[in-house]
């Protein structure tokens, strides 16, 4: 062999055993726990991890992930429910919130419609059965339009009272019912429920350990800013977090929010519950999903 070969087989020899040395290494990092309990909602990771949700859940696992969330879950067969629990479970996961009641169109809450108010009693009941299914103890309810013909105090007081009842139903369960503030300025106009300092009168009113609040960064931020001393006030009655960047409601690094610090001080509050990503990818396929990936692991607190 001549030597100029030689040299540069060896080169190229050194280099790829540099490289593989440096994917594992990375791997490893990936592979380590995030501090955080990150929960992904299916569809972020798809393009890199499968469009199967137990594959999802797996891969998740292997990047740090441990825990789950989603949103839509009731939508989906009690076959695939128990397919995705077991999935969770058997890594030692955990599975956060999912949506128990929601409607974009009916005043449910706020009003008086006693028949409006027994189809939301209905699907309480009906998210307990799946709640034990998932192994979770947390169920998200959304509270439906507010009525504009309604003075608002009177549409508090309907809510106070409908999730009262709703508490009888979660308390010999131990399940916590979240309620999530829905900014009116971008996605959801008409909503009942949009603002932290409203959902905390709830719960205050309510007072019961099974109606709790869902601080959703990104509505926050959209709706009144001022996030870290609205999050401070509301603390107690706070049961879960979710999070997205503004504008956009992409992966956190893309927008406005520093979400290092933000989850840094939610983390130095003593806070290891579930956050849960709710979010698109601002760029499409695998590059959008590892962007993500890496923005995750950039925020993670110390």
């Amino acid at each position: 062999m001549e030597r100029r070969t030689f040299l540069k087989n060896g080169i190229l020899t050194a280099a790829v055993g540099i490289t593989t040395a440096g994917n594992a290494q990375a791997e490893r990092k990936q592979s380590t726990p995030f501090r955080m309990k990150f929960s992904p909602e299916f569809g972020i990771f798809a393009a890199v991890a499968g469009k199967d949700p137990a594959d999802q859940v797996k891969w998740g696992y292997d990047q740090g992930f441990r825990a789950w969330e989603n949103t839509g879950l009731k939508s989906k067969s009690i076959a695939e429910q128990e397919r995705i629990s077991q999935a969770v479970q058997k890594l030692g996961m955990e599975f956060g919130q999912f949506v128990g009641t929601m409607t974009f169109e009916k005043v449910t809450f706020a009003g008086k419609d006693a028949s409006l108010r027994e189809m939301v009693l209905k699907d309480v009941r009906e998210s307990v059965e799946i709640a034990k299914r998932m192994n979770t103890k947390i169920v998200h309810n959304v509270l439906g339009m507010s009525d504009p013909k309604l003075s608002r105090d009177f549409q508090m007081v309907n809510a106070v009272e409908l999730l009262k009842r709703i508490a009888d139903i979660y308390e010999p369960h131990n399940i916590i019912m979240v309620m999530e503030s829905m900014n009116h300025k971008v996605d959801h106009p008409g909503m009942f429920l949009q603002t932290i300092p409203q959902a905390y009168a709830l719960a205050k009113s309510v007072a019961s350990p099974s109606v709790k609040v869902l601080f959703d960064f990104y509505h926050v931020q959209v709706e009144d800013g001022n996030l870290l001393d609205t999050l401070d006030y509301a603390y107690d009655e706070i049961a879960y977090y979710q999070l997205a960047d503004v504008p956009g409601r992409k992966e956190p690094t893309t927008g406005e929010i520093n979400y290092k610090n933000v989850l840094q001080h939610l983390h130095d509050k003593g806070y290891r519950g579930f956050v849960g990503m709710e979010h698109g990818t601002k760029k499409p396929g695998a590059e959008g999903a590892l962007a993500a990936l890496a923005a995750y692991r950039s925020i993670d607190p110390r």
